[in-house]
């Protein structure tokens, strides 16, 4: 039922606000996930990025108790359905966590949604170098737009030690190009993986690992897997 539903507040945009909303097109669910502010988007991106994630709802429904004599009411953010199963998220800066007014009402929330079983994460600014990774390879999420046959291709070639530059080129029938977004396709559905706290570099310094990861295959199809590891910062 959840999964089926709409968010329970509407969302607005109108000219001179001070938060960013906006839609996103989500590759989990096929589906556009609404978000209310760029941190909020930012969740959105790392919970698509998410292989174990199966389901991504913007503020799922309304959360009603009677705590300590005070009746509280609160929205949150997200609600994941993932391998783990439900997690409910809430999105907020760092500094305004500290607030006791906010801190009072994530406790009591945590309290209610951790009850039922379900977890509960208050999510605040990733690392800057993270974020650039994931948004960057988040506009290769849409598996439609590149060639089975490429990526069956690379995913066989054989790529141990090879960094992306290098990778690019090692199909000579498939535009450079079209090889060098495949394997950024790659790395977004967890087919290829490597140490994305660090800046993906166009240069070969510092150099990075690119292996092969057995998580893409529930969620985009079923690859043959490659054996060996790649560097990944060209």
């Amino acid at each position: 039922m959840l999964c089926s539903g709409t968010p329970w507040r509407t969302f607005r945009w109108y000219r001179g606000q001070k938060h960013y909303s906006g839609a996103y097109w989500s590759a989990t669910t096929g589906n556009l996930v609404v978000y209310e502010s760029r941190l909020e988007l930012a969740r959105v991106l790392f919970a698509d990025f998410d292989p174990t994630v199966r389901g991504i709802m913007a503020q799922p429904f309304l959360l009603k108790s009677l705590d300590k004599g005070t009746v509280r009411r609160h929205i949150p953010d997200y609600l994941l359905l993932t391998d783990h199963g439900p997690m409910v998220v809430d999105v907020k800066p760092r500094h305004q966590q500290l607030s006791p007014v906010v801190a009072t009402a994530f406790t009591w929330t945590r309290r209610a949604v951790e009850s039922r079983g379900w977890r509960y994460e208050v999510w605040g600014e990733p690392p800057e170098a993270e974020l650039a990774n994931v948004r960057f390879l988040a506009g290769f999420r849409r598996e439609w737009l590149f060639a089975p046959g490429l990526l069956g291709e690379l995913l066989l070639a054989g790529l141990d030690g090879a960094t992306i530059t290098e990778a690019a080129g090692c199909l000579p029938r498939w535009p450079e190009p079209c090889v060098r977004a495949a394997i950024h396709h790659l790395l977004w559905r967890h087919d290829l993986h490597t140490d994305l706290t660090q800046p993906l570099q166009a240069t070969a310094v510092p150099a990075q690992t690119l292996c092969r990861s057995r998580v893409g295959q529930r969620r985009f199809g079923s690859w043959p897997r490659w054996s060996g590891v790649i560097r990944c910062s060209g």
